[in-house]
């Protein structure tokens, strides 16, 4: 099967979240730039969510297009990923709502945002290596991944994230967002590789 179909659909799922994510936001009550400061927490959530579910749009849009083929199991581990991007609307909201209710990050939203962005990567690595196993050999995707340090990288961040939301919530908010800056510079290995063939 053509991963053509797979991306229309993801693609169709990761607007879809987008749109939730933005629709949770709620408008000021008032007209000064006073009213504005309620919706800051919640609005700072949104960004940096936005930015992760962008991050994941950038880096599958990629991974699809150096896969040759997409098996059945491929699909299922797709819907895996997408299942848990699908819950960082819910995340996002609790995490901007408690930051405004406390005046800082609670410890279980923080955490709960942080589980969500972990089960998201695993499921990132589990269809990265399930496309691969389904495609030949010497595939673009498996030369471009190789020990996929940033990878690891990210997961050891968001389980260290998570612990910490329980003892330091903003350090665990810091630490999502040293995530994010690590995968905003452009992970060139797969264009880099798909020039090369």
């Amino acid at each position: 099967m053509r991963t053509t179909r797979l991306e229309a659909f993801s693609d169709g799922v990761l607007a879809i979240i987008i749109t939730i994510m933005v629709l949770e936001m709620k408008e000021p009550h008032g007209t000064s730039l006073a009213a504005l400061r309620p919706v800051v927490p919640v609005f700072l959530s949104y960004v940096l969510s936005f930015v992760y579910v962008g991050i994941y749009w950038n880096n599958h849009h990629h991974m699809l297009h150096a896969a040759e083929r997409v098996t059945g199991a491929v699909l299922w581990a797709n819907l895996h990923l997408l299942f848990w991007l699908s819950l960082i609307p819910f995340t996002t909201g609790w995490l901007g709502t408690s930051w405004l209710e406390e005046d800082r990050p609670a410890p279980l939203p923080t955490a709960l945002y942080g589980v969500v962005l972990l089960c998201g990567a695993i499921a990132y690595v589990v269809l990265q290596h399930t496309i691969i196993q389904g495609n030949p050999a010497g595939s673009t995707l498996r030369a471009a991944v190789g020990r996929d340090m940033k990878g690891k990288a990210s997961l050891a961040g968001y389980a260290s994230a998570v612990g910490m939301a329980f003892v330091l919530p903003a350090v665990s908010v810091a630490i999502y967002v040293a995530v994010a800056l690590l995968w905003l510079i452009p992970d060139r290995r797969i264009e880099a590789r798909m020039r090369d063939v």
